[in-house]
């Protein structure tokens, strides 16, 4: 099943001081060839935490979009297209969307279950019933 990968594992994977570089690069060693996504959502949030003055391991945007681009290249790396809504109420069960925290993983878990994927993460607190269909084999948490 190819893995669409959160932000915070595309961070921890290209943040070798990362608190969880090690988690999610074993994962990586170990699933990489089952194939892996990224998206728009993903790539633009990966660049812009990283590029932030603020973010403790800082670097030059033109770094960040370096690597993104090395590690993209990849044979095993496919770019998704959104191509969904978050109004889509065939995809989204709006009642389990409870506050704004939960809207991009809600929609990444969506893009993992309409490409027949799974959504890897480091977060723990995903609801799989805020997605139609979604079911655990859908979401990784590392």
């Amino acid at each position: 099943m190819v893995a669409l990968l959160d932000v915070n594992v595309l961070i921890a994977q290209m943040d070798q001081v990362h608190q969880y570089h090690r988690t999610a690069s074993q994962w990586w060693v170990q699933h990489q060839a089952a194939g892996w996504a990224s998206c728009a959502i993903t790539q633009n949030g990966c660049v812009r935490i990283v590029s932030q003055p603020s973010y403790a391991n800082k670097q030059p945007m033109r770094a960040v979009l370096t690597q993104l681009r090395i590690l993209t290249a990849n044979s095993a790396h496919s770019f998704w297209p959104e191509g969904i809504s978050l109004l889509d109420s065939s995809i989204f069960r709006h009642e389990h969307l409870h506050g704004p925290a939960q809207l991009t993983d809600a929609y990444l878990l969506a893009m993992a279950v309409k490409n027949k994927g799974r959504f890897v993460t480091l977060d723990r607190a995903i609801a799989l019933n805020t997605v139609h269909g979604a079911k655990p084999s859908h979401l990784v948490v590392l």
